[in-house]
């Protein structure tokens, strides 16, 4: 979803940290449209910050925005290396004044729906000039493995899919860093739409569902035992009491009515957290055909 070809600079994620309040900021310029089903926008934001930013009323329905706020803040509580995310307040006059702002139908185009959105701050650099987009790369080639210093976070990530049941593939950016040595790229996971199975909350498990496309990322893993500081976090840090806390705050319109389901949602999340280790050796059980 993300691509750029911004001034070359190094694009350091933020470190992992708990949750916390959740943060509004207000859209001040729509910047462009951007890939996906869900046709997010870019936006710069009052914090200065730019941020992909996904509406309500997108072709994929409103449990999108919530599965992108849960995701994003469980990713964050284990430690992955994902976007800092928050709640966007897009103005009426905004939406108004820019004609670029809209949702394409199949037979029409349809403004956004202004009001709390959800963001995902979108990788950017301070200079002389102010705030600047960084390089993104979002590679469909093989091969990049060789280049990424924070490769075994694919393993944490990994385990993250298969305990949400993200049946999408596994959507990840690539940071450059350019050294002496070459170019090294930082990985970051983006793109949570679909973990709880997108708009049916639901749990269908498959051992191919998930995966990133360039399996060769893959190929350092040992057995399970590769595995066993992810699930440690897991255990230590997905409490009961925070996953029900991600719920808390949420806009009531983006759940329209169905608070009771995602809080049915998050009690099966928690008691999924049992089944990861079996989830995981059905994947390894594919044999090599799994990192190949």
């Amino acid at each position: 979803m993300l691509s750029s070809s911004a001034t070359a600079q190094t694009h350091e994620a933020p470190p992992a940290q708990a949750l916390s309040t959740n943060r509004v900021v207000t859209a001040v310029e729509h910047i462009r449209p951007m890939r996906g089903g869900s046709q997010p926008h870019l936006m710069r934001c009052s914090d200065g910050h730019y941020y992909v930013v996904k509406f309500r009323n997108n072709p994929q329905g409103s449990r999108i925005l919530v599965n992108e706020h849960v995701a994003g803040k469980l990713a964050k509580l284990l430690g992955l290396p994902c976007p800092e995310t928050c709640f966007v307040r897009v103005r009426e006059d905004l939406v108004r004044l820019t004609p670029g702002l809209a949702i394409e139908l199949r037979s029409r185009k349809v403004p956004v729906e202004p009001g709390l959105t959800f963001g995902s701050q979108y990788p950017s650099y301070q200079n002389d000039h102010g705030r600047r987009l960084g390089s993104v790369f979002d590679f469909h080639l093989s091969g990049i493995a060789e280049q990424v210093g924070n490769l075994s976070d694919f393993l944490g990530i990994l385990m993250f899919d298969k305990w949400t049941c993200n049946t999408d593939h596994r959507e990840v950016v690539f940071l450059p860093r350019w050294t002496t040595l070459g170019t090294r790229y930082r990985m970051m996971m983006i793109d949570n739409g679909f973990c709880f199975n997108g708009v049916n909350w639901n749990f269908p498990n498959s051992p191919i569902l998930g995966l990133y496309h360039d399996r060769t990322v893959y190929r350092n893993i040992e057995g399970i035992k590769s595995f066993e500081a992810s699930l440690g976090q897991l255990e230590l840090k997905a409490t009961y009491e925070e996953l029900m806390k991600i719920a808390e705050g949420i806009p009531a319109d983006w759940l329209a009515g169905e608070a009771s389901s995602l809080s049915r949602l998050l009690e099966c999340l928690f008691r999924r957290k049992k089944i990861v280790p079996e989830l995981l050796q059905q994947i390894l059980a594919m044999g090599k055909g799994f990192s190949s």
